[in-house]
């Protein structure tokens, strides 16, 4: 019996015992094709030589060194690197551990911020219904995945929630994609008025979201507005690029197509591509003036931040996404995947939408695809999904609660930038016949 406190206490697990380019294998020697990059993590695949190189030269020449005594070269050089590739604005970087540290870092930041400039009654967070933040208590707070939040609610602090921008069930049929984008980005503005202008700290958003909602980017200018109605009332605006961004929508930081800057910018995942565990809190240049010639000191730190070995293992990655033009690879992967999941699937009696950029694509999967009515909850589609997946040797990111965290069921798709086009289209038969043999277990 093992003594591992696995996520799931009833589970089986493969022993997973080697990586090879974009499959895991296991310990029976079985080959998993990794269709969501584990959770849009493994952007290149899980044997690449350069990154394993720079790890293995990193630990010979220095391990570890604590940030409250030491910089080091690679923490230096990644973030020289960020910062020259980041939108406009962004002028330094904190690096922590993963996604939900970066998220802490960042409400942290925000709330000291204001306090630097003589504004303490600054104390309101206000973010999206059906996003996902992180599962540190702050971060869960700022979320708004029903499901996860429910158990520890009363936990949680008090954060106001308004309407994702999650077109296929949000926009009405006298709207273009715009006119919707700017009525659900107002729902901002009202609620700015509703808790006081003077009391709000900063806004959150995922530019495309991810786990909750299955890959759903905005529409056209909705960020833009969002943006200022931010500066109008100093509000900081954070976005979460922890899952979406580092080339995963085919530019390395997702906002950029929404022509968006932000104040603060967090991301993980694709930034050390699952080598190592880091993230990073990307902050602008006011913001950190503001500590420096304020206080002085960031109130905030954890042991392994700026971690020497993660952050070389982050900066072969980047160097390997710069200069192995992943970014168009990308961009050419995920035109053929759309391509692919729309002639398989694109009248499936049962996917309603089918949606993304780049190489980070959601499946959502529909009762009725006229009504746009879902699967009964009680038949836990999407374990259905990914029990059927693995069967097939495949590993993707099937989620339920879609909707309203009850209802709904969705799949995510986010495989290594090294994908070839092969792959791709035994990605989407594998998906398509994971889906039809869990749908059939579930339909008279």
């Amino acid at each position: 019996m093992s003594h591992v406190f696995y996520r799931h206490t009833k589970a089986d697990y493969p022993i997973a015992v080697k990586g090879d380019g974009v499959f895991i294998v296991d310990r029976e020697g079985d080959r998993y094709l990794d269709a969501s990059g584990g959770a849009a993590v493994s952007c290149l695949g899980h044997s690449d030589p350069d990154v394993i190189a720079a790890i293995k030269t990193q630990v010979d020449n220095l391990s570890f060194a604590h940030t409250g005594f030491f910089t080091s070269a690679p923490a230096e050089e990644l973030a020289d690197l960020l910062i020259g590739l980041a939108p406009d604005g962004l002028d330094k970087v904190y690096f922590v551990s993963g996604g939900s540290e970066a998220m802490e870092a960042a409400l942290k930041l925000a709330r000291q911020y204001h306090l630097e400039n003589g504004q303490p009654e600054r104390n309101r967070f206000i973010a999206r219904r059906q996003s996902y933040h992180g599962n540190t208590l702050g971060a869960l707070a700022v979320g708004g995945n029903a499901l996860r939040r429910r158990p520890f609610e009363p936990l949680l602090s008090d954060v106001t929630h308004i309407s994702p921008c999650y077109a296929y069930r949000g926009r009405r049929d006298d709207e273009s994609p715009e006119q919707y984008g700017l009525r659900v980005a107002d729902e901002l503005e009202t609620a700015i008025q509703d808790l006081g202008p003077d009391t709000v700290c900063a806004f959150i958003a995922e530019p495309v979201v991810g786990a909750t909602l299955g890959a759903v980017p905005a529409v056209p200018g909705y960020f833009k507005r969002i943006r200022d109605i931010c500066d109008r009332h100093g509000i900081l605006l954070i976005l979460d690029e922890v899952m979406c961004g580092m080339g995963r929508t085919g530019t390395l930081f997702a906002c950029e197509q929404d022509g968006v800057s932000p104040d603060i910018l967090i991301t993980a995942k694709g930034l050390g591509a699952g080598y190592q565990p880091i993230g990073a809190m990307l902050v602008s240049r006011r913001i950190f003036e503001a500590v420096r010639d304020g206080s002085g000191f960031f109130q905030h730190g954890h042991t392994y931040m700026g971690h020497p070995t993660a952050c070389a293992a982050a900066l072969a990655v980047q160097k390997a996404i710069q200069g192995r033009g992943l970014l168009e690879q990308v961009r050419i992967r995920g035109n053929q995947l759309e391509e692919a999941l729309t002639e398989r699937l694109g009248n499936h009696r049962h996917v309603g939408d089918l949606r993304g950029r780049g190489l980070f694509r959601g499946i959502e999967i529909v009762h009725d695809r006229t009504e746009k009515s879902s699967f009964d909850p009680s038949h836990g589609l999407a374990g259905r999904i990914k029990t059927e997946a693995l069967k097939r040797r495949m590993i993707c990111y099937p989620m339920s609660g879609t909707i309203d965290g009850k209802q709904g069921d969705h799949v995510l798709l986010a495989p290594p930038f090294i994908v070839g086009e092969n792959d791709v289209h035994e990605i989407v038969d594998r998906v398509a016949g994971a889906i039809d043999a869990a749908i059939d277990q579930v339909t008279p």
